[in-house]
C-alpha cells in the first residue's frame, strides 16, 4: 500500500503551495488551489470560498500533473478532473443528493468509481465494491491529511486522489 501525508492550514481561504510526502518522508509533488484571476478570488470570498474551486497538482520540477475543478451549470454542481500527462478526463457527480452526506461517482466513460465520504473518518474510493484508496483529514493546529492507495488499485497516480480529495472532500460543495 502506498502512503502519502501532508499538512494543510486550518483554513480553506489560504492558497499556499502544499508539499506531499511519501511514507519515507520524501517530497513527491506539490499542489495548490488556483484562481485564474483576482476577480474570481474576490467573488469567491463572498461565496465562502466554495464557488471557484480548482486544485492543481505539480511534480517536484513544477510540471503540471493533474487538475480538478468545480463546475456549476444550470443549477447543477459537478467536478471535472484531468490527468494532464495522459490527457484523460474524469467527471465527478453526487449520487444521492437527498442523503446527508452523499456519495460521489467518478467516471471516465468506462470505469465507475465511488467516493464514500466520511466527515471524521476515512473517506473511501471504491471500484466494483472494493476499496482501492482512502483519504482522511485529522484536525489539529493544521490538518494532517493522509492518503493510502491499495496495490490493487487500477489508478496508482497519487495526484489523481489528492486533487479530487482536496476539491470534493476537503472543501466540498
Amino acid at each position: 500500500m502506498q502512503r502519502y501525508t501532508y499538512l494543510h492550514p486550518n483554513s480553506i481561504e489560504t492558497t499556499p503551495k502544499i508539499t506531499v510526502a511519501d511514507e519515507s518522508g520524501q517530497a513527491v509533488f506539490t499542489f495548490q488551489r488556483h484562481y485564474s484571476n483576482s476577480l474570481k478570488r474576490i467573488l469567491d470570498k463572498v461565496m465562502d470560498y466554495r464557488y471557484f474551486l480548482r486544485y492543481d497538482v505539480f511534480d517536484m520540477q513544477d510540471e503540471p500533473l493533474f487538475t480538478c475543478k468545480k463546475v456549476t451549470r444550470k443549477g447543477k454542481v459537478f467536478y471535472e478532473a484531468k490527468d494532464l500527462k495522459q490527457q484523460k478526463k474524469y467527471m465527478l457527480a453526487y449520487d444521492g443528493w437527498k442523503e446527508l452526506i452523499p456519495d460521489l461517482v467518478i467516471t471516465d466513460g468506462q470505469m465507475k468509481m465511488m467516493i464514500h465520504k466520511e466527515m471524521e473518518d476515512w473517506s473511501r474510493f471504491a471500484l466494483d465494491g472494493l476499496d482501492i484508496a482512502r483519504w482522511r483529514a485529522t484536525e489539529g493546529d493544521e490538518f494532517l491529511i493522509e492518503l493510502e492507495i491499495d496495490e490493487d488499485s487500477p489508478i496508482q497516480n497519487p495526484a489523481f486522489f489528492i486533487a479530487i480529495s482536496q476539491c470534493v472532500l476537503f472543501v466540498g460543495a
